[in-house]
């Protein structure tokens, strides 16, 4: 039988749910009578949870004039929304922290991912798009399914990055070859297991081809150029010598100039270490 993205994900037990607090938390922003403190009551049950997010809301990252002590705060403060998303994006780092793999440098790998993440929440700001921290946190998943495929078939998967390391193809070409797929569907299928938006699973799925995109094609698109301007600043989540390349109209989708990339570049770098800080500090190289 031949393999498939989603036989990737029913075979990994570890990945197939999010933590339970979590998921109630998320569950619970589609109540209409949710409150706050609500909110707040659930993740608090998690206390490393909630040092983690009073950790990222009270960084230089965010800017907050004073200090916020509770999460409740923290979700009067950012927005309910937001906060979910930074539960998930601080979530999902800890779920593969513990899943060691023998292919990636999971320092390179975050940095890669976390600075995608900054350079997709300066571009949605440019864009005035209604929630960046979204925007922030699919960017810094953009590539997840990339570690699903070095844990699951690191054969395959080392076989494909072999290819794109020698320059014959890009990544997630190399992976179609060897694999049938690449790691932007296996990203958008563990996106469908854990109930998220669907948003967060076209983006995983197109990142490379955002013209492909049918639904969320600015999300897709804002997306695939932080990845590929990641690539650029501070190299790939793979390793590997070949960036990303930039798909034609990308920037056309955005209605951005390609004039702001070393602007976005200046801005992202001024921000990265305090996000780093606050949202990588366990992550240590292979």
């Amino acid at each position: 039988m031949t393999l498939s993205a989603k036989d990737l994900i029913d075979d990994t037990v570890e990945l197939a749910s999010l933590p339970e607090v979590v998921m109630r938390a998320m569950d619970m922003l589609n109540a209409p009578d949710t409150s706050a403190s609500d909110i707040g009551n659930i993740i608090s049950q998690d206390p490393a949870l909630t040092s983690r997010l009073l950790k990222v809301v009270n960084s230089a990252f965010y800017g907050f004039p004073s200090r916020i002590e509770t999460i409740s705060r923290a979700i009067t403060i950012v927005g309910t929304l937001e906060l979910t998303d930074l539960i998930l994006g601080s979530s999902a780092i800890r779920i593969f922290e513990r899943l060691p793999n023998r292919l990636a440098d999971m320092e390179k790998f975050w940095e890669h991912s976390l600075y995608a993440g900054v350079v997709a929440r300066i571009l949605a700001r440019y864009l005035r798009a209604p929630n960046t921290e979204r925007c922030f946190v699919v960017g810094l998943l953009h590539d997840i399914g990339a570690l699903v495929l070095y844990r699951q078939c690191p054969d395959e998967a080392r076989q494909a990055l072999e290819l794109a390391n020698d320059g014959s193809m890009p990544l997630n070409v190399a992976e179609r070859e060897v694999l049938g797929f690449d790691h932007g569907e296996v990203g958008a299928e563990l996106m469908r297991a854990w109930n998220l938006p669907e948003s967060f699973v076209e983006v995983a799925f197109y990142h490379h081809q955002p013209c492909a995109a049918e639904r969320y094609r600015l999300e897709t698109a804002t997306v695939h150029l932080a990845d590929v301007i990641s690539g650029m600043a501070c190299g790939t989540a793979s390793g590997t010598n070949q960036i990303a390349p930039l798909e034609a109209g990308a920037w056309e989708l955005t209605g951005l100039s390609t004039d702001i990339t070393d602007q976005v570049i200046a801005e992202a770098n001024a921000q990265f270490d305090e996000a780093r800080a606050a949202l990588l500090p366990g992550v240590k190289a292979a």
